[in-house]
């Protein structure tokens, strides 16, 4: 089971846990905190690729449809020795 919830901190900096009562008393739990600000919330910006050109042409690759390596291979060879 999880639980999530958004607080607001208090002056008191103190926050007071409400176990839900479908967990039964005695049961061991394991509770986490993450701490997020309202900056680290805000959408991340998509990473940077450390290939932007060969991205760029897998693009354009991608538009060839279901092509096997064998068949570039072939198409390589008849541009290149005209058969």
């Amino acid at each position: 089971m999880t639980v999530e919830q958004t607080v607001e901190i208090p002056a008191s900096h103190r926050l007071t846990i409400e176990v839900p009562r479908e967990i039964p008393a005695g049961a061991k739990a394991r509770f986490e905190v993450i701490w997020h600000t309202p900056e680290e919330d805000a959408p991340e910006a998509p990473p940077q690729s450390a290939t932007p050109l060969s991205d760029s042409l897998l693009g354009i690759l991608s538009d060839l449809g279901d092509i096997s390596l064998e068949e570039i291979r072939e198409e390589r060879r008849a541009r290149k020795y005209g058969l």
